[in-house]
């Protein structure tokens, strides 16, 4: 039997005795804390499916919804006025990227102007039509700087038609005294603003064929803008009696009361020679 021998401590040192058992902490184990994961995990997955499925049904049936717009029924000419009988009512798909005039504006899109050619079958955008005249292909534009006495005074709007008639010197042109002052046909495009002299830009289209020639008068400042008669306004008017009488001699004026009885058609009534008039 084998015998150690065991020092005794001496006297002033400590005794050594074992540290007390201090038990472990407990862990879970790893098993148990993924499965206290796993329902919060499966509950998010299932809210991001039921949200994915929601925006697809959504996104489905916006896709899928159809509104009314308003399309071309046959081809419409740049410039030519849109009627009933060019537009027809079409249904797609709402989409954002395209925005078609909607199918309650039609009864204020007839009588518009076509700003391009439009083709049979396309629909119609607010960028197709306008209120204002479109310039043709054998048009001309041509501002006109005027003054307020060779303005008229009604207020000049785009599409109204408009008559500028040259107004020459009148001892410049003594050759030309006599013929009709030259006159060219326009439709106002654009109305400038006034200015503080009462001056005024108006653009005009005219023909190409009168657009030099009208550009002359405006540098000329010789011009006159009148206002055209009205469709049908000519063919209502009656027309003037031809006067018996003739034109007063020495005056220039025409006769446009009839001669007493007994007056020779010949003669003008109110001349000394003649006996007639004044005072009897």
């Amino acid at each position: 039997m084998e015998t150690r021998n065991v020092p005794t401590p001496s006297a002033g040192t400590a005794a050594f005795a074992p540290e007390p058992h201090r038990p472990a902490p407990h862990v879970p184990p790893r098993t148990l804390r993924a499965r206290r994961r796993r329902p919060a995990v499966l509950a998010m997955a299932v809210a991001l499916i039921a949200a994915g499925g929601l925006g697809g049904a959504a996104l489905y049936t916006s896709s899928g919804q159809r509104i009314a717009v308003l399309a071309l029924a046959r081809d419409v000419p740049m410039g030519q006025i849109v009627t009933a009988d060019d537009l027809v009512v079409a249904h797609i798909a709402g989409d954002p990227v395209l925005r078609p005039l909607d199918a309650r504006d039609r009864t204020r899109t007839i009588g518009m102007r076509a700003t391009t050619d439009l083709r049979r079958g396309a629909l119609l955008l607010k960028a197709d039509v306008t209120t204002a005249p479109v310039l043709q292909p054998d048009q001309q534009t041509v501002g006109l700087a005027a003054k307020r006495t060779q303005l008229p005074a009604t207020r000049l709007q785009p599409g109204l038609q408009v008559l500028v008639v040259s107004t020459p010197d009148a001892k410049g042109d003594q050759a030309g005294a006599g013929r009709a002052p030259e006159t060219i046909a326009a439709v106002v495009v654009t109305v400038g603003r006034v200015d503080t002299d009462g001056s005024q830009v108006v653009d005009v289209a005219v023909p190409s064929a009168d657009g030099p020639r009208l550009a002359f008068w405006v540098s000329s400042g010789r011009f006159q803008v009148i206002l055209a008669p009205r469709a049908g306004a000519a063919a209502s008017a009656p027309a003037p009696e031809p006067s018996a009488s003739g034109t007063a001699a020495g005056n220039g004026s025409t006769g446009s009361v009839p001669p007493p009885a007994g007056t020779p058609s010949g003669r003008a009534t109110g001349s000394p020679k003649s006996g007639t008039g004044g005072g009897t």
